[in-house]
Protein backbone atom coordinates (compact mmCIF):
# COMPACT_ATOMS: atom_id res chain seq x y z
CA UNK A 1 0.00 0.00 0.00
CA UNK A 2 1.33 3.50 -0.76
CA UNK A 3 0.61 7.14 0.01
CA UNK A 4 0.27 9.79 -2.02
CA UNK A 5 0.55 13.37 -0.11
CA UNK A 6 0.15 17.14 -2.18
CA UNK A 7 0.22 20.47 -1.22
CA UNK A 8 -1.88 23.06 -3.70
CA UNK A 9 -2.18 26.73 -2.97
CA UNK A 10 -5.72 27.79 -4.23
CA UNK A 11 -6.82 31.61 -4.72
CA UNK A 12 -10.54 31.29 -3.27
CA UNK A 13 -11.09 31.18 0.28
CA UNK A 14 -11.31 27.92 2.76
CA UNK A 15 -15.11 28.01 2.21
CA UNK A 16 -15.37 27.98 -1.61
CA UNK A 17 -12.81 24.97 -1.71
CA UNK A 18 -14.72 23.59 0.85
CA UNK A 19 -17.72 23.80 -1.18
CA UNK A 20 -16.10 21.99 -4.58
CA UNK A 21 -15.16 19.35 -2.27
CA UNK A 22 -18.94 18.28 -1.49
CA UNK A 23 -20.63 19.49 -4.70
CA UNK A 24 -21.24 16.82 -7.27
CA UNK A 25 -21.23 19.33 -9.88
CA UNK A 26 -17.79 20.54 -9.24
CA UNK A 27 -16.45 16.88 -8.50
CA UNK A 28 -17.05 15.86 -11.77
CA UNK A 29 -15.44 19.14 -13.07
CA UNK A 30 -12.44 18.37 -11.03
CA UNK A 31 -11.40 15.35 -9.67
CA UNK A 32 -10.56 13.83 -13.03
CA UNK A 33 -7.07 13.46 -14.38
CA UNK A 34 -7.02 15.57 -17.98
CA UNK A 35 -7.01 11.90 -20.52
CA UNK A 36 -10.66 11.13 -18.68
CA UNK A 37 -14.35 12.32 -18.20
CA UNK A 38 -16.58 12.15 -15.47
CA UNK A 39 -19.69 10.78 -14.45
CA UNK A 40 -21.05 11.27 -11.14
CA UNK A 41 -24.08 8.28 -9.93
CA UNK A 42 -24.75 9.42 -6.82
CA UNK A 43 -23.31 11.78 -4.17
CA UNK A 44 -24.77 12.10 -1.06
CA UNK A 45 -22.17 14.69 0.79
CA UNK A 46 -22.94 14.16 4.96
CA UNK A 47 -21.03 12.20 7.16
CA UNK A 48 -22.08 8.41 6.37
CA UNK A 49 -23.79 9.07 3.06
CA UNK A 50 -22.87 7.50 -0.12
CA UNK A 51 -21.53 8.35 -3.25
CA UNK A 52 -19.91 6.39 -6.78
CA UNK A 53 -18.56 7.74 -9.81
CA UNK A 54 -17.02 6.27 -12.92
CA UNK A 55 -14.52 7.82 -14.82
CA UNK A 56 -13.67 7.17 -18.45
CA UNK A 57 -10.49 6.53 -20.71
CA UNK A 58 -10.69 9.14 -23.51
CA UNK A 59 -8.17 6.81 -25.51
CA UNK A 60 -9.83 3.88 -27.20
CA UNK A 61 -6.28 1.80 -25.92
CA UNK A 62 -6.76 2.91 -22.26
CA UNK A 63 -7.71 -0.01 -20.03
CA UNK A 64 -9.79 0.86 -16.94
CA UNK A 65 -9.82 -0.84 -13.59
CA UNK A 66 -13.62 -2.10 -13.71
CA UNK A 67 -14.53 -2.35 -17.75
CA UNK A 68 -12.82 -2.03 -20.63
CA UNK A 69 -12.00 1.93 -20.62
CA UNK A 70 -13.48 2.74 -17.16
CA UNK A 71 -12.33 3.12 -13.42
CA UNK A 72 -15.35 3.38 -11.05
CA UNK A 73 -15.45 3.77 -7.40
CA UNK A 74 -17.68 4.04 -4.68
CA UNK A 75 -17.18 5.50 -1.49
CA UNK A 76 -18.27 7.26 1.83
CA UNK A 77 -17.78 10.52 3.68
CA UNK A 78 -16.03 9.74 6.90
CA UNK A 79 -15.88 13.42 8.45
CA UNK A 80 -16.97 16.46 7.37
CA UNK A 81 -16.14 19.86 8.52
CA UNK A 82 -17.18 22.81 6.85
CA UNK A 83 -14.22 24.66 5.48
CA UNK A 84 -11.28 22.64 7.33
CA UNK A 85 -11.54 18.54 6.06
CA UNK A 86 -13.49 16.31 4.28
CA UNK A 87 -12.42 12.92 4.86
CA UNK A 88 -13.66 10.10 2.60
CA UNK A 89 -13.10 6.08 2.11
CA UNK A 90 -12.84 5.33 -1.65
CA UNK A 91 -13.05 1.55 -3.20
CA UNK A 92 -12.22 0.34 -6.89
CA UNK A 93 -14.96 -1.78 -8.07
CA UNK A 94 -12.61 -4.13 -10.05
CA UNK A 95 -12.40 -8.17 -9.71
CA UNK A 96 -8.70 -7.71 -9.97
CA UNK A 97 -7.08 -8.23 -6.04
CA UNK A 98 -4.05 -5.79 -6.80
CA UNK A 99 -6.37 -3.20 -7.29
CA UNK A 100 -8.76 -3.89 -4.11
CA UNK A 101 -8.88 -1.86 -1.28
CA UNK A 102 -10.07 0.73 1.11
CA UNK A 103 -8.34 3.81 0.23
CA UNK A 104 -8.56 7.28 2.73
CA UNK A 105 -8.47 10.41 0.68
CA UNK A 106 -8.50 13.68 3.21
CA UNK A 107 -8.51 17.35 2.61
CA UNK A 108 -7.68 19.39 4.95
CA UNK A 109 -8.17 23.24 4.18
CA UNK A 110 -6.17 26.10 6.19
CA UNK A 111 -6.82 29.86 5.11
CA UNK A 112 -3.73 31.37 3.93
CA UNK A 113 -2.12 34.13 1.58
CA UNK A 114 -5.58 35.24 0.86
CA UNK A 115 -6.40 31.84 -0.42
CA UNK A 116 -6.50 28.20 0.64
CA UNK A 117 -3.65 26.05 1.37
CA UNK A 118 -4.88 22.29 0.79
CA UNK A 119 -2.70 19.48 1.89
CA UNK A 120 -4.29 15.99 -0.01
CA UNK A 121 -3.55 12.90 1.57
CA UNK A 122 -4.85 9.35 -0.49
CA UNK A 123 -3.43 6.75 1.88
CA UNK A 124 -3.77 2.73 1.43
CA UNK A 125 -3.74 3.00 -2.10
CA UNK A 126 -4.05 -0.50 -3.53
CA UNK A 127 -0.15 -2.00 -5.13
CA UNK A 128 -2.06 -2.89 -8.05
CA UNK A 129 -1.60 1.02 -8.45
CA UNK A 130 1.35 2.42 -9.84
CA UNK A 131 2.19 5.52 -7.02
CA UNK A 132 3.73 7.81 -9.85
CA UNK A 133 0.45 7.32 -12.23
CA UNK A 134 -1.62 8.16 -8.58
CA UNK A 135 0.28 11.10 -8.16
CA UNK A 136 -0.20 12.34 -11.25
CA UNK A 137 -3.80 11.51 -11.77
CA UNK A 138 -3.98 13.90 -8.66
CA UNK A 139 -2.05 16.66 -10.41
CA UNK A 140 -4.23 17.14 -12.74
CA UNK A 141 -7.27 17.04 -10.66
CA UNK A 142 -5.92 19.51 -8.20
CA UNK A 143 -4.79 21.92 -11.04
CA UNK A 144 -8.79 21.08 -12.20
CA UNK A 145 -9.78 22.38 -8.44
CA UNK A 146 -7.27 25.37 -8.58
CA UNK A 147 -8.48 26.47 -12.23
CA UNK A 148 -12.29 26.08 -11.24
CA UNK A 149 -11.77 28.56 -8.32
CA UNK A 150 -9.65 30.72 -9.01
CA UNK A 151 -8.94 30.56 -12.94
CA UNK A 152 -5.19 30.05 -12.46
CA UNK A 153 -4.14 27.06 -10.74
CA UNK A 154 -0.72 28.24 -10.82
CA UNK A 155 0.90 27.34 -7.24
CA UNK A 156 1.68 23.71 -6.38
CA UNK A 157 4.44 23.03 -3.46
CA UNK A 158 5.53 19.76 -2.92
CA UNK A 159 6.62 18.17 0.35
Amino acid sequence: MSTTQLRWHIDAPPAAVYAALIDPDAVARWMVPDDMTSRVHHFDARESGLFRISLTYRAPDAAGKSGAHTDTYHGRFVRLVPGELVIETVEFETADPAMRGEMTVSFALSPADGGTDLLALHSNVPPGIDPADNETGWRMSLANLARLLDGAGRREERH
